[in-house]
């Protein structure tokens, strides 16, 4: 893929093969690294679009300095890979066999393949029990070590319970444990799945060098209305407590994919856009496990990441980047991203913008409240949810933005000061722009003033920025964004953007001497 700009005018590489950078190598490092960032900034991602083997990388800042090195996860996937110099094992956009599917959603097919799924987990870093894993939506895991990107065992969800995958995105309890979603399907229907992994045991297991979800559980599980056309779903949204599932009318057929997977055929039109579900949000006690039975409806929309959720005086507020318009889903594929300048721009422009958006579900619905009255009382929000019928609540949101951002395309990778303010009231988030079909912008948006700053320079592309507290913050944004920029037009200057998070200007960056592709997810660990 090229760097391509509304001009047309060409450049390097966006996505590329590269060498990995096993030893840790100095930086070049201009501006100023704040010297109480401590620890590494750990980053997964891919070498191509999709479907490259995963590539993790670690930046290790200690006194203003910063080392980069990087590690191919020797998954079975790459190994067999690496054996043959080609792909023979099947990833969710790469078949090992012509007419290759690319759907940008493909991952989500993995959990219905009858072979064996892939373990190329190139999306996130995540952690259970103080482990690091990467994660892709699969039923497997690969734990690796933090400090040397040493690939360790393959961990198999359905080993610990009784699901088929698990997502990318896993939510984090203040006491230590991880919640996910995960899905199973069989005779008595299809369920969504959520889960809950304990802490780790102190001191029992506290030295063990093995992986250990013991005491996984399935906390609630969701029967979905139509076992054959289940939901996409990528991500969940989680307060102090509840654990909210989206169930979206972006549909797979499965008796279609199962006709396709014998006949070999592409299955990009198996994913479809069907917004006459509507949108159906699933709300869980997340301590009792109990779903309440008041079911809270919305037009159709569709979302891959939530930005937070809180509870307020009785309702449960609810961000998410999301968009009105899934249509273009089946056609979010490499070869659509391989286009010329022109036909590029069409493409870009024929996508619909994930926004960012705000739903209040009202958590005590009386049943003998007023048809079609505003159950919303909070006086900051303009989202509003009616009762339609005795226990079906219709609800309609908030745009959490003024006309601003629309110079900056949508928005989306949100992240937030997630130690402090996850499931808690909060003011700010952080995200990257695209004004193109890669993000070519930064931003920071105030929840409460909609007002928004912007880090954007032309031909510079984004990651996924991740907030870093300063020590003894006394505000939520105290502290620094850190984002790794990718540079197309010039070799071997991917650098490592430090912003300060309250003002978002630049404080430095640490260039790297060695290529980077663009990469997805990634966490800052003060512990390695």
């Amino acid at each position: 893929l090229k760097d391509w700009q509304r001009t047309g005018e060409p450049g390097g590489p966006l996505l590329s093969s590269v060498e990995e950078t096993p030893d840790p190598i100095p930086t070049t490092i201009k501006g100023t690294i704040p010297t109480w960032i401590k620890r590494s900034f750990l980053r997964n991602g891919y070498t191509h679009w999709f479907d490259g083997m995963a590539l993790m990388h670690r930046f290790h800042i200690q006194e203003g300095n910063v080392t980069y090195s990087s590690r191919f996860l020797r998954s079975d996937s790459y190994v067999s890979n690496s054996e043959k110099n080609r792909i023979v094992v099947s990833e969710f956009g790469t078949l090992a066999m012509p007419d290759p599917c690319k759907n940008i959603f493909a991952r989500f097919f993995s959990r219905f393949q009858v072979p064996k799924a892939t373990d190329n987990a190139n999306v996130n870093f995540v952690k259970y029990k103080g482990d690091y894993y990467v994660s892709t939506e699969t039923n497997f895991m690969r734990r690796v070590d933090p400090r040397s990107l040493e690939t360790k065992e393959k961990v198999d969800w359905s080993q610990y319970i009784a699901v088929n995958s698990a997502t990318a995105h896993p939510h984090y309890g203040r006491d230590g444990s991880t919640y996910n979603m995960g899905n199973s399907y069989g005779r008595s229907g299809f369920f969504y799945h959520i889960l809950r992994v304990p802490p780790r045991d102190e001191p029992a297991d506290a030295t063990a060098d093995s992986p250990d979800l013991s005491g996984a559980r399935i906390v609630c599980s969701i029967r979905a209305p139509e076992s054959r056309k289940p939901s996409y779903y990528h991500s969940f949204a989680m307060s102090e407590n509840y654990v909210v599932f989206i169930e979206q009318p972006i549909k797979m057929d499965l008796l279609k994919f199962m006709l396709y997977k014998i006949q070999g055929k592409s299955f990009h039109r198996i994913m479809s856009w069907q917004p006459q579900y509507g949108t159906v949000f699933h709300l869980v006690n997340r301590h009792t496990g109990e779903e309440s039975d008041v079911k809270y409806r919305a037009a159709a929309m569709f979302t891959l990441h939530q930005i937070n959720a809180f509870e307020e005086n009785g309702f449960l507020v609810m961000d998410m980047c999301c968009g009105d318009n899934g249509e273009i889903i089946g056609d979010f594929t490499l070869e659509n991203l391989r286009r010329g300048s022109g036909d590029i721009d069409k493409f870009y422009n024929s996508l619909c913008r994930n926004l960012p958006r705000r739903y209040v579900l009202p958590l005590n619905v009386d049943r003998q409240a007023p048809l079609d009255e505003n159950l919303v009382t909070l006086h900051h929000c303009k989202a509003t949810a009616k009762m339609i019928k005795p226990g079906e609540v219709y609800m309609t949101h908030e745009e959490l933005h003024d006309a601003e951002l629309l110079q900056y395309g949508g928005l989306e990778f949100p992240q937030i000061n997630y130690e402090e303010y996850n499931g808690r009231p909060y003011r700010f988030f952080y995200s990257c722009g695209f004004g193109h079909v890669f993000a070519d912008s930064l931003l920071k948006m105030d929840v409460h003033t909609k007002e928004l700053k912007v880090w954007r320079h032309p031909g510079l592309y984004p990651s996924e920025p991740v907030f870093v507290a300063s020590p003894n913050a006394a505000e939520e944004d105290d502290g620094v964004v850190l984002s790794v920029i990718v540079t197309p037009r010039k070799e071997k200057s991917t650098f490592l953007l430090v912003l300060d998070a309250k003002t978002f200007t630049e404080l430095g960056r640490a260039e790297v001497p060695v290529d980077i592709p663009c990469g997805t997810h990634g966490v800052f660990s003060n512990t390695c």
